[in-house]
């Protein structure tokens, strides 16, 4: 029995392509021999969660561990992305003492606004504040969110 711990969610950009691949990887858990059965896991999306998903990084390492280790689990595939989830899912797996295979996100295709590179992550912050301070019209932060998120994928 093969545990796909899955950190899929609607309002986490980072992680929205992970309902596909959770498909994906139990049919190649299917492919192999094993029985793929998956569990939602906690979302941290720094994009939205506030203060800051690191708050709740050891909630789910205390998660993973405890579902790997309170079911009859043999070995596991964790699917993370960002520089929380990935720790997280790693800790606990290795305090369960199971194997596990780690699926990363892979990077976010980068952004452009009027021949501007962007980052997905911090240029967002630094045009809301330039939004809010009224130097970005309404007009130009529309311009903004079409360019800066392209793709699902950690930021």
């Amino acid at each position: 029995m093969i545990g796909i711990l899955n950190t899929y969610s609607g309002i986490n950009p980072c992680h929205l392509h992970f309902r596909e691949r959770a498909e994906e990887v139990a049919r190649g858990v299917w492919q192999a021999g094993g029985y793929p059965v998956e569990f939602p896991v906690a979302t941290l999306s720094e994009t939205y969660q506030k203060p800051t998903p690191m708050l709740y990084r050891n909630l789910l390492a205390m998660e993973t561990e405890e579902l790997l280790r309170s079911y009859p689990i043999d070995g596991a595939v964790l699917m993370g992305g960002c520089d929380k989830t990935t720790p997280a899912l790693l800790m606990g797996a290795a305090s369960a003492g199971l194997p596990a295979i780690y699926l990363p996100a892979g990077p976010m295709l980068r952004g452009n606004w009027r021949g501007e590179v962007l980052g997905s992550g911090t240029d967002m912050w630094k045009y809301w504040d330039e939004r809010r301070a009224g130097n970005v019209s309404d007009c130009e932060w529309t311009e903004l969110e079409s360019g800066i998120n392209r793709s699902p994928a950690t930021v």
